[in-house]
């Protein structure tokens, strides 16, 4: 799924985004700053696209929409929120149950498939929750 991230944030979200988790940094973040809503928050835990990376480069270029746009970007380790997991569960669980929660699931099936999706990981192949189903669930009828 690698590709123009622009387009991709576009066709998966062509209202804009309210809130964005950023695991990857690099063109992804650039691509997310681009299609935020007017007062989106960013959290940011991780910059899987910089592991490895040697030469600095250009860096950051969409981070002006911060300000145009009045983003919150922040920093975010879980840790230190381990105090409100009670209380986080209950909220998201009856949000989830509702309906009220979207996301992407990016499956791919079989074990013999986790390598490649693992190494995607690492230089942005997939959007959303990156799955391996390794086997289908013990009540699926076969066929």
């Amino acid at each position: 799924m690698r590709g123009n991230w622009r387009k991709i944030c576009c066709r998966y979200f062509p209202q804009g985004i309210d809130i964005y988790f950023d695991n990857v940094g690099g063109e992804m973040l650039d691509a997310a700053l681009l299609n935020m809503r007017v007062k989106g928050r960013i959290a940011v835990c991780g910059m899987v696209s910089q592991h490895g990376v040697t030469d600095s480069g250009p860096g950051i270029r969409n981070i002006s929409n911060v300000i145009v746009k009045r983003i919150k970007m922040q920093g975010f380790l879980q840790s230190d929120y381990l105090h409100l997991y009670p209380r986080f569960l209950d909220h998201v669980t009856a949000h989830f149950l509702a309906g009220d929660i979207v996301y992407v699931e990016d499956m791919d099936e079989g074990l013999e498939s986790a390598p490649a999706a693992l190494a995607g990981l690492f230089t942005g192949e997939n959007i959303g929750k990156k799955v391996v189903r390794v086997a289908l669930p013990l009540n699926h009828e076969i066929q």
